[in-house]
C-alpha cells in the first residue's frame, strides 16, 4: 500500500476538510466532460494551484485508467519507475492498473515503488479524480527521474502501445509546475513561450525553448511523454484552460507558474 506522503502539507489530512478544500477548488467551474486524451496539471499545494488543476479535471471524461507521468523530485528509485501498489489518500484507496503494468514489462519503464514513496507530484492529483469519479477508476503512476527527449518520447510511445493492447479507456496526465521562483513578469513571459510549444504538440520545440530560456518547469519530460502518448491516440487539438502563479495567492514577488492544458 502506497501511503499518502504530503497529506497535511500540500492538502488537508482530514477527509472532511479535504472534501471541502477540493470542492472550493472547483468553485465557479462548470464540469463538462470532453473527449480529453491528455492533460497537463500543476502539483503545488491546493491553496496555490488547486483551481488551475480543477479547471483541467472538470473537463476530463470518465476513464478506466488515468495514466500519470510525474517528475521525480526526490532522486530515489529507478530513472523511469511505474507503481503497481494500491494508493491510499484520505478519501480512500485506488487500485493501479496491473494489466497495463504487465504489458510494460521489459520496457524502459521499471516496476519500482521506491521512486514513488516520497514523491508528491502524482499523489496530489488523485483527490481531484476522487472528487469527480469516486473511487471507481484505476491509475498507473509513472515517475520520471530521467527526462531527456529520447527517453520521454519512448516512455510515451510504450505506454500508449500497452494501453491500446489492454483495450482500456485511458487518459494521459502530465504533472508539472512551470517556472520556479522567478518574478511574475518573467514567469508569464517564459511560461507562455513554453506553453506555445506544448499547444503545438511539438516535443523537440519544448526542449529547445526550455533550454533557450532556461525555463525551470520541473515536468518537461512528463509533459513530452504525455504528448507522445496522446499523438499515438490521434490527438488533434489543445487548449490552455487556465494559467496562474503562486504570487496571486501569496503576494510574494517571486512566484511559481501553473498551467492547466487539455489535449483532445
Amino acid at each position: 500500500m502506497r501511503q499518502p506522503t504530503v497529506a497535511g502539507q500540500f492538502y488537508p489530512l482530514s477527509p472532511k476538510t479535504l472534501k471541502k478544500e477540493v470542492s472550493r477548488c472547483f468553485n465557479d467551474i462548470e464540469i463538462t466532460s470532453r473527449d480529453v486524451i491528455g492533460a497537463v496539471v500543476p502539483h503545488a499545494g491546493y491553496v496555490y494551484s488547486g483551481s488551475v488543476a480543477a479547471n483541467v479535471y472538470a473537463s476530463l471524461p470518465k476513464a478506466d485508467t488515468y495514466i500519470f507521468f510525474g517528475p521525480n523530485h526526490t532522486g530515489y528509485g529507478s530513472p523511469v519507475a511505474m507503481s503497481q501498489d494500491t494508493w491510499k489518500t484520505p478519501l480512500g484507496e485506488i487500485e493501479t492498473d496491473k494489466d497495463i503494468g504487465t504489458l510494460l514489462a521489459g520496457t524502459i519503464i521499471d516496476m519500482d515503488e521506491i521512486a514513488h514513496r516520497y514523491e508528491h507530484s502524482i499523489e496530489v492529483q488523485i483527490p481531484f479524480l476522487q472528487h469527480r469519479f469516486g473511487n471507481d477508476f484505476k491509475i498507473l503512476p509513472i515517475c520520471m527521474g530521467l527526462q531527456d527527449e529520447e527517453t520521454a518520447v519512448e516512455v510515451g510511445q510504450e505506454v500508449a502501445r500497452a494501453a491500446k493492447e489492454s483495450g482500456m479507456k485511458v487518459v494521459f496526465i502530465a504533472s508539472s509546475d512551470m517556472s520556479h521562483y522567478v518574478s511574475a513578469e518573467h514567469a508569464e513571459r517564459v511560461d507562455h513561450y513554453l506553453i506555445e510549444a506544448i499547444l503545438d504538440m511539438d516535443v523537440p520545440e519544448v526542449y529547445r525553448r526550455r533550454s533557450e530560456e532556461n525555463i525551470t518547469a520541473c515536468g518537461y519530460g512528463p509533459i513530452s511523454a504525455m504528448l507522445s502518448a496522446a499523438k499515438e491516440y490521434g490527438a488533434k487539438s489543445t487548449k490552455l484552460v487556465k494559467y496562474a502563479t503562486s504570487g496571486e495567492v501569496s503576494g510574494d514577488p517571486m512566484v511559481v507558474g501553473y498551467a492547466g492544458i487539455i489535449v483532445e
